[in-house]
């Protein structure tokens, strides 16, 4: 199988840079993640099926 450059640089910049610590996560309140569901769920799922109506 062909590769894309050489086997044996695979991988080298990816060990050379520092590694930094993730920042945590925030949660979203529940009132804005609510809000987010209901977007996701209903209004998004509506606009998909009155374009395929059309």
């Amino acid at each position: 199988m062909p590769s894309h450059g050489s086997l044996t640089k695979a991988g080298k910049v990816r060990e050379a840079t520092p590694r930094i610590p993730p920042k945590p996560k925030k949660n979203l309140s529940p009132r804005r993640r609510n809000k987010r569901n209901y977007k996701r769920r209903i209004i998004i799922q509506a606009t998909i099926q009155t374009r395929r109506r059309r």
